[in-house]
């Protein structure tokens, strides 16, 4: 037994002295990312700042762009796969205030074509600015005149479900706050506002924590992997640290004996007892985010991601088309909403049927049918949806949620506008036992979840995050994450000092005793 308690003493302390500055980092990072403004544009945001659409009959229907436009795309996309795709998705806008659909197709692409002729537009920096200075003014900023193009950008700091819409144009504002804005070179959307500050805050935050220095080197392919490693060992270094503490604390409880002096643990200086305490108290809290870390890098992909794949998206959509596609009444729908507020239309489509969606400043929605009257998917269309991405497998159950639940929630920084409510979920009696969550209003699918999927969402998301019950409503969630992290700061800085001290005392002794043995060795030769 004693042999196997000095091997788990040795092997926490070698691999906390390994780990001890990367887990300071870490916590360290962990702070400023609590705080950290979102460097993405949340869909509240986009609307508030978006151009009214202009009323004028005469503009041609998502279907129409897409034919007349059919040269321009076949040659922007004749070397790739996607030369035969459809399109699913459509965004009518104002950009650069002139009309354009925004275009997805079923492999994933993005076009923006003209609403007035169908031709594709070129996104270039002229139309950037022109962009920026409209997006600014819309927010109401001045010294337009200081508007600066900076450069194209293809690695931009932004998240990875935005980098379909790279490169990126920077514009820089030259205002006091250092404002920088990122435009889609693809679409002309402004993807990214943020300042100085910002910019400053993500680079000590998500760029460190999530190890992005590895991609400025060239290691990008390795980096998940040696994220997973760290996050192993940093939850092996957390595990043996808590046994550790357990088995050397003696709170000399029922007249039980304690250390010398009445000490609860073995330690006389400071800083292993500060470590001890940190680790018996924060441990558990260090373990959960060292695992929870492992965790999302997904070990042996045996969870199922909780992002919509194409596939997903292109069978929940299907491959029929609309018979009358092209002869879409708009005129109806401008006289029906608040017109003065209508920033953008969308065309949907679930197989053969498909739905104008209108979405004023503010976030509200109305939907039409081609015709312009007033129409929404039915419950079939949905239901038929659902099972053309599981085939197969039929529904078990189907409810509409007013509220939010464990697994379709926002973020401290969203809203119903960024996440809609109500929503339908959709459970199907599959193997996997999948999730669907659908907006209602408009057909849309907001995520789909199987049982792993719900799993990881427990070990990672609730793990690391603390994004659940009442303990993710403020400020209780900052004091319980503060506190943690406090505790972590406190254990990772003392592994640093006693690490440091350790890897002296080491060298140090192995060097004393090399000049010892060599001078027994010369009083050797001389006798």
């Amino acid at each position: 037994m004693k042999v196997i308690l000095r091997l788990l003493y040795q092997f926490h302390r070698w691999l906390g002295v390994a780990l001890a500055l990367f887990m300071l980092l870490w916590f360290l990072s962990g702070l400023v990312i609590m705080y950290s403004d979102s460097r993405t544009i949340s869909r509240s945001e986009q609307l508030a700042n978006a151009e009214s659409l202009n009323t004028q009959y005469g503009l041609l229907s998502l279907d129409e762009s897409w034919i007349r436009s059919a040269g321009q795309r076949t040659l922007l996309v004749s070397r790739t796969e996607h030369a035969d795709a459809t399109v699913v998705e459509g965004h009518l806008v104002n950009l650069a205030g002139a009309p354009v659909w925004l275009a997805e197709d079923d492999k994933g692409s993005r076009y923006p074509l003209s609403a007035e002729d169908g031709h594709l537009l070129e996104i270039n920096a002229e139309l950037a600015i022109d962009v920026a200075s409209r997006w600014l003014t819309k927010s109401g900023r001045v010294n337009l005149d200081k508007i600066r193009y900076i450069d194209q950008a293809e690695n931009a700091f932004v998240p990875r479900n935005y980098q379909a819409l790279a490169p990126f144009h920077r514009i820089a504002v030259n205002d006091p706050a250092g404002t920088e804005l990122l435009i889609s070179s693809k679409t002309g959307e402004v993807v990214s506002e943020n300042t100085r500050l910002a910019r400053v805050m993500y680079l000590t935050g998500n760029w460190i924590h999530l190890l992005k220095p590895l991609d400025d080197l060239g290691l990008a392919d390795i980096r998940k992997k040696v994220q997973l490693w760290l996050g192993l060992s940093a939850t092996i270094a957390s595990l043996t640290g808590l046994i550790i503490g357990w088995l050397r604390w003696r709170p000399g409880w029922r007249g039980r004996p304690t250390y010398s002096s009445g000490r609860k643990h073995p330690y006389r200086d400071i800083w292993n007892t500060w470590h001890f305490w940190s680790g018996l108290i924060g441990g558990t809290l260090a373990l959960t985010w060292s695992f929870s870390g492992f965790i999302d890098t997904n070990p042996g992909q045996i969870f199922t991601p909780a992002e919509l794949s194409r596939k997903d998206l292109a069978n929940y959509v299907g491959t029929e088309t609309v018979p009358d596609n092209a002869q879409w009444q708009y005129g109806p729908i401008w006289h029906q909403d608040d017109q003065q507020n209508i920033v953008e239309v969308t065309w949907r489509r679930l197989e053969n049927e498909a739905l104008i969606v209108t979405t004023t400043r503010d976030g509200r929605r109305s939907t039409y049918a081609i015709n312009g009257e007033k129409a929404n998917f039915t419950a079939s269309n949905l239901q038929a949806a659902v099972k053309r991405v599981v085939p197969g497998a039929e529904i078990s159950e189907q409810v509409i949620l007013n509220d939010y639940d464990s697994y379709y929630y926002p973020r401290h920084h969203q809203n119903t506008v960024d996440k809609p409510l109500p929503v339908l979920r959709v459970q199907l009696n599959d193997t996997a036992k999948s999730w669907f969550y659908l907006d209602p209003q408009d057909g849309k699918l907001l995520t789909k979840l199987d049982n792993s999927a719900r799993l990881l969402r427990w070990f990672y998301s609730a793990l690391h995050h603390w994004d659940f019950g009442w303990l993710y409503q403020r400020p209780a969630w900052d004091l319980w994450v503060l506190l943690g992290v406090g505790f972590g700061l406190v254990l990772s800085l003392t592994s640093v000092i006693l690490g440091w001290k350790r890897i002296g005392m080491t060298f140090r002794f192995k060097k004393t005793k090399t000049r010892s043995t060599k001078s027994g060795d010369n009083s050797k030769l001389a006798t």
